[in-house]
Formats: C-alpha cells, structure tokens, sequence
C-alpha cells in the first residue's frame, strides 16, 4: 500500500504532530484489513459447514415439519444500525461572498499558474479530460493562493471547493491534492489528506487538527469512499468552516464533521508521491456557508440546562444579609427560575443545600447554613413549589469549591445549592 505522507511544516513540532497522526490512522487501517481478512475466512469456512448442515438437514425434515408445523415463523430480525438520512449529509452550500476564484482557464499550457504561489516544489498548467488545472510535476509540492494578505485571509465562517481528476486506470494511483491549514505565523492548525490507490484496492481519507485548548484530533476512514468516486472524471471536493466546526466533504456526500477545532488563518494545497495526475482544478474560497450546528438548548432555562447535564444547579446569586438567614430581595429573581423549573417538573425532588465561607466557627455556620437552606425552601413554597418535593440541609463550611482564602473564592462558597434526588 503507498500512503502519501504530509508534512505540515519544516518543524520538530509539526513534524511529531503529524507522525502521531498517521501512526493513529496507520493502524486503524491495519486493524480494519485484517478483519476484513478474517471475515473472509470465516465466511468461506461457513460455507463449506453450510454444505453439510445441508445434507444433514435434508435427511430429517421430514421429522422437523411434523414437530413445528404449528410453530409460528419467526420474523427476520433486522439489525443493521440505523443510517443518517442522505440529505443530512449533504449540507453543503458555498458562501455568497466569493474572496477567491481560478479556473484556470485562461492560463498558458505547461506555465506556472499566475494566480498562485509556490511554497515547495513546482507546478504548471496541464489539462485532462478537456479542462486545464494544476498539476504538481515534483515528488513534493505545495502552493499557495495569491491573496492581498497573505498571512490571514480565511474569515471565521468560509467554504472552500476545488475538483479533483480521479484515473479510470487501475495501475495509475494517486495521491489526491488536498489543504492543509495554517495560522498567520505559519504554525499547523490541521489537514485534510485523501489517497487513491486504484479501483482495486480503494481510497483512504486522513485528517488531523487542532483543537482551541491545543489538543490534536485526527482520524482515518477507508468505508465507502469509493462508491462516492466518478471513474475518469473530474469530482468535486468541499470544505466548510463555521468558526469552529469543519466539513468535509466528496460529491455533495459529507464525509467528515469535527464540532470544535482551531480557527485557521490562511490554507495551503500540497502533494506528495509520485503519480500520474498530481493536481486540482477550478477553486473557490468564499465567505459563509454552511450554519453552525448548535444543539437545541436555547428555550432551556439555565436551572434546566445545568440539572439536564449535571443533575445539579449550583447559585451564588440567592443572596442573605451577613450573619443571618434572611434573604435579600434581589435574590428572588434566582429562585423564581428554580420555582418555574419544579412547577413544569412537579415530580422533581430536590436536597436544597446551604453552603458558608469559613468565616466564623463551625458552631456558627452550621446551623446559619440550616436556617439558611430552610429559608429558600419557605421561599420556593411561597412560590406555588410543593414543599413536599424539598428537603433543607445545611452544609456549614466544609465542602468549599474555592480558597477561603481570598475574598472572591469565599464569595464562590456562599452559595445555594440545588441537587435533583
């Protein structure tokens, strides 16, 4: 198998950030041939057991239909996961400001195309199958779009597409041109990479990002691929970018869907190996696309949200005068939230916990916190909330979640706690 291997750039950090990468994919791809192997073998030896199940089989139905002629038959059980439908996946839809476009039409056969820059290796104009593109013509290329800033360009919501010739021939291979991106000062944020062997052996697509927090994702994915391909034809590859959230994407199918990476500031396009077509066509960057996936938690309140996630909702804003349980009023605002979540949930039992600084003695702030937590249940049921469905607990001092030490962290330990039973 010939994989094409990308080097982000000329550094000890991209170069480990990449080969961590690819050792991942490497033997995601390893593990899947050999069960593929194995489920073949198994499968033909099932076959030759089959043969003589059969023959066995045939010399005793007649006895098996008279023990289960009143046997209902039983349905076949269909257990294949269920599939996202084909419409979800084809979600693509270019942005409407286009900062960027080459068709290369109008280029000079076999000259370094006008609208590019070369970063590594050469490449010219060619043509296959009726249309001009650019072909890398080294065992290593890449180039870049000429952009009026070269070091940021891309905003934080774009789509890129460019189309790809895939060979008809079975010996021809090739590793097919895809972006890598970058921030401005040039250090890798991620890169998309897809690599035809043949109509044989099949296509394999490799990624790996950056994630804001630094962290490296990546991944390789071999299923289904090829279906996707048009035979000695141009295909159309896509990305979209929303911020944070990357697409990917052959023939309008999405194959890949990362919800949080690094927001990247300018892209490249390379090429390595050596194969007959080494190239893409026809670009276009535009700004917008594709909306933002978010989950649906905005008519969620946030004592909703919190107890769906956390079972749990935590507050420093019910407020009491120093030293007493008595609540301030600009504390009711908060607990008219936790009244309007139990009374849309009238079966939801809570443990109303009140929490102290370690101001004062334990003698002081134990029964303070009491007095407190009873002091918000008598609030709630002022509110319309069964009482019945709350228990007060006080909690004095000794479950702090930040240093009594500073102001601001004994502020963080005063606080009301809510914990769904």
């Amino acid at each position: 198998m010939i994989v094409a291997i990308v080097a982000f750039a000329a550094t000890a950090d991209a170069q480990g950030f990449l080969k961590k990468l690819k050792d991942k994919a490497v033997e995601r791809v390893q593990n899947k041939i050999e069960n593929k192997v194995e489920r073949e073998t198994d499968d033909a030896m099932d076959g030759v057991l089959d043969g003589k199940k059969k023959e066995k089989s045939a010399s005793n139905s007649n006895a098996q239909r008279e023990v289960s002629d009143d046997t209902p038959a039983t349905a076949p059980v269909d257990d294949t996961p269920a599939t996202v439908a084909q419409s979800q996946k084809s979600d693509f839809k270019r942005g409407n400001s286009v900062l960027f476009e080459d068709d290369f039409a109008g280029e000079q056969m076999g000259e370094f195309p006008s609208k590019w820059d070369p970063v590594d290796g050469n490449a010219e104009t060619a043509m296959v199958n009726g249309k001009k593109y650019l072909n890398f013509n080294t065992g290593y290329d890449r180039v870049q779009p000429m952009m009026k800033n070269m070091d940021s360009y891309l905003p934080d919501v774009f789509t890129l597409e460019w189309d790809v010739f895939i060979s008809k021939s079975e010996e021809d291979g090739q590793s097919i041109v895809m972006p890598e991106f970058f921030m401005s000062d040039d250090s890798p944020v991620g890169h998309i990479e897809f690599t035809f062997r043949s109509w044989d052996f099949g296509a394999w697509l490799q990624w790996g990002f950056k994630k804001p927090n630094n962290d490296d994702i990546g991944g390789a994915n071999m299923d289904g691929i090829v279906p996707l391909l048009k035979k000695g034809q141009w295909n159309h590859f896509a990305v979209s970018f929303n911020k944070r959230a990357i697409k990917f994407y052959i023939n309008d199918v999405r194959l890949i869907n990362l919800p949080n990476v690094a927001a990247p500031a300018k892209l490249k396009f390379f090429a390595n190996g050596d194969y007959k077509y080494r190239g893409f066509g026809h670009v276009i960057l535009a700004k917008g696309g594709v909306d933002l996936y978010e989950r649906t938690t905005t008519d969620l309140s946030a004592v909703e949200k919190a107890i769906a996630e956390t079972g749990k909702f935590v507050t420093n804003n019910i407020l009491f005068e120093t030293g007493k349980a008595t609540l301030k009023p600009e504390s009711m605002a908060e607990i008219q939230k936790v009244a309007d979540y139990m009374k849309k949930n009238p079966r939801a039992r809570f443990e109303v916990q009140g929490h102290t600084d370690n101001q004062g003695s334990d003698k002081i702030n134990d029964p303070l916190s009491q007095q407190r937590a009873e002091a918000v249940v008598k609030a709630l049921a002022s509110l319309g909330v069964d009482d019945f469905n709350l228990k007060a607990v006080g909690k004095g001092s000794h479950e702090p979640v930040a240093d009594n030490k500073t102001e601001a962290g004994r502020a963080k330990n005063r606080r009301v706690e809510f914990i769904k039973k």
